[in-house]
């Protein structure tokens, strides 16, 4: 016996009208930026831009999506800053500066969640392509006609670029509402920092010192701008504004030489900034070593001049780490390696 065919039910016909509509926009809206069904964009890179003075992305806003990615709960994150000298290996090497860097994530005391946090700013295709190879939060920085990929030894020409070239980028994050933690990839983090940063909000700022000279209040100390926390407010949103217009006027100084002498000119006051100078016992380096492996916080690779030696030193620091990590001696001593690698370097 025959049965007469049966009619599609009505949600074939459903189907059918979605498709149809979805093929019309894509029709009329090939453009990503455009594209209702192609939510984020593509890639991560900024849009070049002929203004040295401010930093313009892409439509679907990458560095927004960044952060937003990275932040934790109060809009807070942790930046670094990298090129291909600090995430590639040489002929001769076998492990890079950001490897050494991550490892401190790793063996640190609380300090592995901290990676979901962190923001890597690359800024050259070599450093971006090596962070999304790590999986971390990453994100593109270019600069239309200079190079920042080889190594910038200290105090050079380019290495005072790339330096300023960082300040424009974190006041574009302080314009955006966000908190931070700077840090820069020659600081070895052994502990999760922010136990022992200040959490009085009243705070704008908390700044790394070379030498700390016993007063969390004096401005006579000389600061260190590889390590701080600051808070996003119009005041220090004020103070990096101010700090980055000195650049053509400085010329031959590093950005930190320029906050320091505006330090030294009053700028804390005029600008109402409530400033903590921290303690190298516990945010150390290899200029002040701290003297108390139960309080340390963070290492700098500080007073050093190459990577090769920062590295080879870095490395013994995280030695004396893993020992003292795995001593069952409750009353032992512990002493840092002598940072020979860095000594030497300033003699080259």
């Amino acid at each position: 016996m025959d049965f007469p065919p049966k009619k599609p039910p009505l949600l074939t016909y459903a189907f059918l009208l979605l498709f149809f509509i979805s093929s019309f926009l894509l029709i009329l809206a090939p453009s990503s930026s455009l594209n209702p069904l192609l939510f984020f964009p593509s890639t991560f890179q900024c849009n070049r831009s002929n203004s040295v003075e401010s930093l313009q992305y892409s439509s679907g806003d990458a560095l927004g999506f960044a952060l937003e990615k990275a932040a934790m709960a109060n809009k807070t994150v942790v930046i670094t800053v990298i090129n291909k000298a600090y995430a590639d290996q040489g002929v001769r090497d076998d492990t890079t500066m950001l490897d050494v860097f991550l490892s401190g994530f790793w063996l640190g005391e609380d300090t592995r969640k901290l990676l979901d946090h962190l923001l890597l700013v690359a800024v050259d295709q070599t450093a971006y392509d090596r962070c999304r190879f790590q999986r971390l939060n990453c994100f593109k920085l270019e600069t239309e006609g200079v190079d920042f990929g080889g190594e910038k030894l200290y105090m050079s020409e380019e290495f005072i670029k790339m330096m300023w070239k960082r300040t424009l980028f974190l006041l574009e994050v302080l314009k955006r509402g966000y908190s931070f933690i700077f840090t820069d990839t020659d600081v070895m983090w052994l502990r999760d920092p922010f136990p022992k940063l200040s959490k009085d909000e009243t705070e704008d700022l908390q700044i790394s010192t070379d030498h700390f000279n016993g007063n969390p209040w004096s401005q006579s100390n000389p600061i260190n701008t590889g390590f701080y926390f600051v808070r996003s407010n119009n005041k220090t949103i004020a103070l990096f504004d101010k700090w980055y217009s000195m650049k053509n006027n400085t010329a031959g100084q590093k950005e930190q030489d320029v906050l320091f002498n505006l330090i030294r000119a009053g700028i804390f006051r005029q600008l109402n900034l409530k400033v903590r100078f921290l303690n190298t016992l516990f945010f150390s380096g290899f200029c002040q070593k701290s003297s108390d492996f139960h309080q340390v916080s963070t290492v700098h690779a500080n007073c050093c001049r190459t990577i090769v030696a920062k590295i080879s030193d870095l490395r013994a620091t995280l030695g004396d780490w893993k020992r003292f990590r795995k001593s069952t001696n409750a009353s032992e001593i512990f002493w840092w390696t002598d940072h020979v690698g860095c000594k030497r370097s300033w003699k080259h």
